[in-house]
């Protein structure tokens, strides 16, 4: 009997292993490593949509850089007050917090392996999009740019998604 526990407490092992502190594995990676055109007020930025948990949980931990123009989306189905934090980030990032019509509504700074918990001021955040520090005031992007919600919409059917679980309805 002791024979075939075996094969399960060497997969439990594995598991066990390959997450961190935090739960999120350093090798976990978005499906194909898939990066989106995406503009806001015309601005050009390539992104990576953070859709499933996992996704959200792990954002842009244990990479040593971004891209200039890069950037990360995160999107939810409600509307909420979002909380992010930097454990086991490298990158100096900004955060920008949007509302379901792609308006952009603040801006915050994101400080490396900080795991202190940035929120958002407000409550009608539907997408979160992180980029370099600095990103958004060298664009000369504040509250009030919108994103093009057509892109997103394109972004998130070509990943699997129907737009409309996003609020995104009108494009």
């Amino acid at each position: 009997m002791t024979s075939r526990l075996f094969p399960f407490f060497i997969l439990l092992i594995s598991l066990l292993t390959a997450c961190n502190k935090d739960g999120v594995s350093p090798a976990e990676a978005l499906p194909g490593d898939t990066w989106f055109p995406l503009k806001i007020n015309g601005v050009d930025l390539s992104v990576q949509l953070a859709l499933t948990p996992a996704e959200q949980q792990r954002g842009l931990m244990y990479r040593d850089s971004l891209d200039p123009e890069g950037g990360m989306i995160f999107a939810y189905r409600d509307p909420q007050r979002m909380s992010f934090w930097m454990a086991n980030t490298r990158i100096p990032l900004d955060i920008g917090f949007f509302d379901e019509k792609g308006v952009l509504l603040e801006i915050h700074q994101l400080i490396p392996f900080d795991t202190k918990s940035i929120s958002s001021q407000t409550d009608a955040a539907l997408f979160a999009i992180e980029t370099n520090r600095g990103w958004y005031a060298s664009k000369g992007l504040y509250p009030g740019a919108k994103i093009d919600m057509k892109l997103l919409a394109e972004a998130l059917q070509q990943r699997g998604m129907d737009p409309e679980r996003y609020r995104i309805t009108d494009y």
